[in-house]
């Protein structure tokens, strides 16, 4: 009886070994690079949205990686790669890059994953931001699921220009000469963070009248009337209207504190940092395009993809879209929406009552939305990186007073024509 008792436990203990090694060996880690780029609590939400995910599936663990900005987890990734770690299985990275990872071999494509019935629920917009061009032929590849995605817009204190007398903005000289009214002694009038600076500059070029880039991946123009108009307006902020700090400002992650102090009457940033300033502003928020020179509302679209990463195994690659589906679902992307100001990326998110309770109380929500509808292509081209690169250096060269726009812009175009050349 006591031999057949030890039998038995010893049968237990090595069923309960058994299936313990079974679940180890089930478990999968779901690494995720990820940047901050808004004043909003990017990781306490998404470790939120990691641990309600893994208390329904306990075999999956997923882990969050802070990077740094945007820049900073495209380089983390190209260097990881470069010398031989380890990647992880997924990055929040601009949807812009897409060239960059794509030839660098870092990321995959997702046509095998997505079905049609889940594309079709994504803004076309911003989808269309998530294809590889093959070759120019037409033929293109899925690598980027919208997420963090956002726009460029105009924030402004509604009751400080109420206060002044002053109508909302509906042009430049508008924009300058309000900004100009409402600085004083210890407030700016505007604030344009141009330390990094196409983002925030391409939507004053499209209220010129042009894009600094077309459809194509391979041509730029930079050396154009509306290009240099658009930076002449910027330092006209700060030489003629004195109505914005001098040469160049590296106050992006300050910006919507200082509106919300009353450091600033206008600011230009991310319609990420939206629900920070909602929350935190005690007057009136009003949100809006940036205004263009002779009229008009204008924008580009921003913001970051999920990239899957090249090279992983089939186990972490399924556990890893599964992730990623779970999380762009809409009562997801409508809750991240409603916590940042980033945008809901699935049509169908619109209809959930969730949404429409919060745009109902921030009408702010709704008209950053419109924005979408009449933002341009942002700068996106093959060797996004190198051709940046020139483009920013030129531009810092003209707010800090060492070049002339039309001399600065005319030498950008030609080092970015030779970078691309190699594409043609």
């Amino acid at each position: 009886m006591k031999s057949r008792s030890l039998s038995l436990l010893l049968a237990l203990f090595l069923l309960v070994i058994a299936v313990t090694g079974a679940s180890a060996q089930d478990s999968v880690k779901v690494e995720i690079y990820f940047p901050i780029a808004v004043d909003s609590p990017i990781t306490e939400i998404l470790q939120g949205y990691a641990d309600a995910y893994m208390a329904d599936n306990p075999n999956v663990e997923v882990v969050w990686s802070f990077e740094g900005g945007y820049g900073d987890v495209k380089n983390r990734l190209l260097t990881v790669a470069e010398g031989g770690g380890e990647l992880p299985a997924l990055a929040i990275m601009l949807a812009t890059d897409i060239y960059d990872l794509r030839n660098a071999e870092v990321i995959q494509p997702l046509d095998g994953y997505a079905s049609e019935e889940y594309l079709a629920d994504f803004t076309p917009t911003w989808l269309s931001n998530s294809y590889y061009d093959y070759d120019g032929d037409g033929t293109q590849e899925l690598y980027g699921i919208p997420f963090q995605r956002s726009t460029v817009l105009l924030y402004y204190n509604a009751d400080l220009l109420t206060e002044a007398g002053l109508a909302v903005p509906s042009n430049w000289e508008e924009l300058a000469t309000a900004a100009q009214a409402l600085t004083t002694d210890s407030r700016q009038g505007i604030l344009v963070p141009n330390s990094w600076p196409y983002w925030v500059f391409q939507p004053f070029v499209a209220g010129a009248g042009e894009n600094i880039v077309s459809d194509s991946d391979v041509e730029v123009f930079f050396d154009t009337p509306a290009v240099v108009d658009a930076l002449q307006y910027w330092v006209d902020l700060y030489n003629v209207y004195h109505a914005t700090p001098v040469g160049v400002q590296s106050n992006w992650g300050d910006a919507p504190g200082a509106l919300v102090d009353g450091a600033a009457a206008m600011i230009v940033h991310s319609s990420g940092s939206m629900r920070t300033i909602l929350d935190n502003a005690d007057f009136t928020v009003g949100v809006m395009g940036i205004p263009g020179k002779d009229g008009g509302q204008y924008t580009v679209t921003g913001g970051g993809n999920l990239y899957m990463t090249a090279g992983i195994d089939d186990a972490t690659a399924q556990a890893t879209w599964a992730f990623v589906e779970w999380l762009t679902q809409p009562e997801r992307t409508v809750d991240w929406s409603i916590q940042t100001g980033y945008y809901n990326t699935r049509s169908s998110g619109f209809d959930l009552d969730a949404w429409k309770e919060y745009a109902g109380a921030n009408p702010q929500a709704d008209e950053a939305r419109a924005s979408v509808d009449f933002a341009a292509r942002e700068f996106s081209v093959q060797s996004l990186g190198d051709v940046r690169d020139v483009f920013h250096a030129e531009i810092l060269a003209v707010l800090n007073g060492e070049l002339e726009p039309a001399a600065a812009m005319a030498a950008a175009q030609e080092q970015a024509d030779q970078i691309l050349s190699i594409f043609k």
